[in-house]
């Protein structure tokens, strides 16, 4: 049975107010910026993180639920500036279950040159399927964000978006992949611009490419048993 909706959002809001540890765990965010949001199955809802509050003091009463417009309509604080660019994600993308967005230093830097991170490295082929995309330059508190994300990430299997002159947002199926994808294209960036600073970076063929990602996405790690025969 499902869990009741007030006992569904109780729940995402502890995961997301635990997920930011996780976004200064792995060194992707300065004082109060960045933030986390998580889509409400099967409502018109999402849990996001508060604007301006250090993440010393997040915790799950302090998370705010807003609709799928952005408008908040559970909790004290006024939601994250970016609240907007999560909403019309949510609403575009409707298999999009978890929003991220970050200024980590290495994926910001390539933002701020206006460039893609080209795949160079099979950890990138495997969760990015390809090149990190760069998306267009939008200014910070409406819609032209999201939008942005949705347009630049069509046609891509990458979860990330490396937004110009701004910083990264990524997509998953639910906040914690979302998270992942955050950690993981701060890595590639750092290590590409690492490469980078060496020489040329060799080519990785598209074959190998496709064949990296779908191996990674569809048999890396532990699988559920198959149900037994009757």
């Amino acid at each position: 049975m499902s869990a009741e909706p007030g006992q569904q959002i109780r729940r995402l809001r502890e995961n997301v107010a635990r997920l930011h540890a996780e976004l200064t765990r792995y060194g992707l965010v300065a004082w109060t910026s960045g933030n986390v949001s998580a889509r409400v199955p099967g409502q018109n809802l999402m849990v996001i993180k508060p604007s301006g509050v250090d993440y010393d003091d997040l915790a799950p009463e302090n998370m705010v639920v807003c609709d799928l417009d952005g408008v908040p309509v559970e909790g004290d604080l006024a939601p994250s500036s970016d609240t907007a660019a999560h909403a019309y994600v949510y609403r575009a993308l409707p298999e999009v279950g978890g929003v991220v967005h970050t200024h980590s230093g290495y994926a910001t830097a390539w933002a701020a040159r206006g460039e893609s991170i080209p795949c160079h490295l099979t950890a990138q082929a495997d969760e990015f399927g390809g090149e990190i995309p760069i998306g267009p330059f939008a200014l910070i508190g409406g819609d032209d964000i999201g939008k942005g994300i949705v347009t630049t990430l069509a046609g891509h299997r990458s979860p990330a978006v490396l937004m110009r002159n701004h910083g990264v947002f990524t997509i998953g199926r639910d906040a914690r992949a979302a998270v992942k994808a955050a950690v993981m294209c701060e890595d590639v960036a750092r290590t590409a611009h690492l490469a980078r600073a060496l020489g040329e970076p060799l080519p990785m063929a598209a074959a190998d490419v496709d064949a990296l990602y779908d191996r990674y996405q569809n048999a890396y790690g532990q699988r559920s048993p198959s149900p037994a025969s009757p």
